[in-house]
């Protein structure tokens, strides 16, 4: 089994191997890529969950056989050769294929007609002799078939079946629907209001193999809602070409009746079953598709750039019912709300320009975060004229998803004595300060970004993401001293209970001195401990090593460092000639390879250093306050807002997202968005054109975009 994951993936077999042990050994995606190196030769967390995923398949594949030989020797028709042959098929297609003819099934036409004792009469009708068919039925009539068309029809049910099962068949037809098969749909009479949004694909059809996973999963949904019927088919005449070939040998009467058995079978039997496992399969691979892309979505918006801890006033805006206002602390704890209503219908700008200034004084405020929903582009405006300090940067932030978390019973949690209008604005004010803290506690799919994540499988969809989080988590790193419990419960090793445990234990005993502490935390034993240990920071503790990456089973290794040169770990820590002249050839041992010490001195050189970018105050064109004020040929800048396979969506600052469709990108092919551009990047793009009607503004890039290095 080793051997064919590492064929499928192009990896050696003992990186195979030595993944599989760790992963069985209870070690976390996160910690292997880390801190595993040298075991699997440096694969990262995407490669170590492909192992993880194919592995699972394939134990998956060994159970489904396991069953099959079970269930057919239970009926005693397991061969030698048959055995064979199941125990050599690679893939579940191939085993569900040779089941079909043993597998136990509800009564079908076939098995009624076996039970009226028409199999005979099948038998003879095959061989295709040249027999009056009619005289030869007639010897099977009774009371259950008392006519020579019911006999001949029960016979032709069970040729039929034959046909249907026979795994050269199948993957005859399978062959032709893999090249050649269309995906059409046709609109439901009397849906035509219900269903515009779906107005392209009323009368649509193209070949299933161009069919992008953004259109497919459109008609599915469309299906779903009762929009369209959607139909996967091929050719009738060439199917029945190729099962006549295989077959009808002459022109008997006998092989007429094969020949109508023929057209039975395709059209009741076949076309229906290879119809829904290419549905199924199409479907899944969209699926794939999908979850891919909101993967990358997320993992960007995860890791986007915070301003850190620094003192946030943040502004949910609003128009009748006002602007919510928090003052945060460096924490993010909340130190004071209020209301103001500089827009109408009240007006009061001067009121609520004076109670700006006061507190932004009172509360040392270092930059304002404004939600960018409705009035947030206005209540930017309305700050540039109130008197506040130049030097205080104003930003714009994305409040896809605050308003789930307001709701929640996290938030209700943290702010008990608070209604959802203020717990949103804090969500508003901790997200500047730090994205992957806040957006972990909001369930990963109501965060904007992606597309169809409600159409796909949701399993694999939460399973996916879950991964994606954990990653990026581990990858920045937590403060053990600071980080709330929904943060702690993504870190290696953890979980929401020991995450808890550790949130309980701070307030009982106080801040985390040193890492080692730890393992007082209750149910915490040595192996979570390994686990989470590296990815755990805490600032002006016992040891300084505690506020890096490098593990404390490594911390042995970075004394003799110090040691050898004569000089202690903070000296070492804060002098990057120091580390440069360490020779790491000296310290490699059967415990600890070159990668991995090579690591510990990139990581000795910028101690804890967050991997992100910091934050940057975008400011949107003043011209544009709305989809009235663009006019194709216009020249503007935006933010990447969303990214999906057919092309990237650009806020503008408005209410309307510009989309750059993916042939716009460049004047070159591109076939991923993501090769080209990311989440939240500034772009410069030239307005093709704004359709009033549906709100939709189409952008071009090319010529202000290149592809990434």
């Amino acid at each position: 089994m080793n051997k064919r994951i590492a064929a499928d993936l192009n990896f050696q077999v003992w990186q195979v191997e030595n993944t599989l042990n760790l992963l069985k050994d209870s070690c976390t995606i996160p910690f292997i890529s880390r801190y595993r190196k040298e075991a699997t030769g440096d694969l990262d967390e995407v490669q170590i969950a492909d192992i993880q995923d194919l592995n699972q398949k394939m134990l998956d594949l060994e159970a489904r056989r396991a069953a099959i030989l079970k269930s057919i020797d239970e009926q005693g028709k397991l061969s030698d050769e048959l055995k064979s042959k199941i125990e050599k098929a690679t893939t579940l297609t191939q085993l569900e294929d040779i089941y079909l003819p043993y597998k136990q099934t509800r009564k079908t036409r076939a098995s009624i007609a076996r039970e009226r004792g028409l199999e005979p009469l099948s038998k003879q009708l095959m061989q295709q002799n040249y027999i009056d068919i009619n005289v030869v039925a007639e010897k099977f009539l009774s009371d259950d078939v008392p006519e020579i068309n019911d006999a001949l029809q029960g016979a032709r049910d069970i040729i039929a079946e034959w046909i249907s099962t026979n795994e050269y068949t199948r993957n005859s037809i399978r062959r032709k629907f893999d090249y050649e098969a269309a995906i059409s749909s046709k609109l439901v009479k009397g849906k035509e209001e219900a269903g515009q949004k779906y107005r392209d694909y009323f009368d649509w059809s193209e070949p299933l193999r161009r069919c992008p996973s953004h259109r497919l999963l459109a008609i599915r949904r469309a299906e779903d809602e009762g929009i369209l019927r959607v139909n996967i088919d091929i050719e009738k005449e060439d199917a029945l070409d190729i099962l006549s070939q295989k077959w009808v040998k002459n022109e008997t009467d006998a092989a007429k009746q094969i020949e109508l058995a023929c057209k039975d079978s395709y059209s009741r039997l076949l076309k229906p079953a290879i119809e829904n496992e290419f549905a199924k399969m199409t479907k899944e691979k969209a699926d794939l598709e999908a979850i891919q892309v909101f993967s990358q979505n997320l993992r960007q918006l995860l890791l986007s750039a915070p301003v850190g801890e620094k003192r946030i006033l943040a502004i949910d805006p609003g128009f009748r019912t006002g602007c919510k206002i928090v003052c945060l602390d460096e924490k993010g704890d909340l130190k004071h709300n209020a209301t103001i209503y500089p827009h109408p219908p009240q007006n009061d700008r001067k009121g609520a320009g004076a109670k700006l200034r006061e507190f932004v004084e009172a509360y040392k405020i270092q930059a304002i975060g404004i939600g960018n929903g409705t009035a947030g582009r206005e209540t930017r405006d309305f700050l540039q004229n109130v008197g506040l300090p130049k030097e205080l940067k104003v930003f714009m932030v994305d409040e896809s998803g605050a308003s789930i978390y307001s709701a929640s019973a996290v938030a209700r949690k943290e702010f008990p004595d608070f209604d959802v209008t203020v717990r949103g604005s804090v969500s508003i004010g901790r997200r500047l300060m730090d994205p992957l803290a806040e957006l972990v506690k909001i369930d990963a799919k109501s965060i904007g970004v992606g597309q169809y994540q409600h159409d796909v499988d949701q399993s694999e969809l939460k399973k996916s993401l879950g991964r994606v989080v954990e990653n990026a988590v581990n990858f920045v790193g937590v403060d053990l001293n600071t980080a709330s419990g929904e943060l702690l419960s993504y870190v290696s090793g953890l979980g929401e209970q020991l995450a808890q445990n550790i949130v309980e234990h701070r307030k009982i005993n106080g801040l985390f001195k040193n890492r080692k502490q730890l393992l007082k935390v209750k149910r915490l034993g040595p192996k979570a401990y390994e686990q989470a240990a590296g990815f755990l920071r805490i600032r002006g503790g016992d040891n300084p090593l505690d506020m890096s990456a490098v593990h404390p089973e490594n911390y042995s290794v970075v004394e003799k460092m110090a040691k050898d040169l004569d000089f202690s770990i903070s000296s070492l820590m804060s002098d990057a000639k120091l580390t440069k002249s360490i020779d790491i050839k000296k310290y490699i041992s059967s415990k600890i390879g070159e990668i991995t010490l090579k690591d510990i001195l990139n990581e000795l050189t910028k101690p804890g250093r967050d991997p992100r970018q910091k934050a940057n105050d975008f400011r949107f064109d003043e011209r544009i306050k709305t989809i009235n004020d663009l006019e194709p040929g216009m020249i503007v800048m935006g933010k990447v807002s969303n990214i999906t396979k057919f092309g990237v969506f650009v806020d503008l600052g408005i209410k309307h997202n510009g989309l750059i469709h993916i042939s716009n990108l460049l004047s070159e092919f591109v076939s991923n968005p993501f090769d080209v551009v990311e989440l939240n990047q500034e772009i410069t793009a030239k307005v093709m054109e704004v359709d009033m009607v549906r709100n939709r503004i189409q952008l071009s890039s090319k010529g202000y975009l290149t592809k990434k290095k």
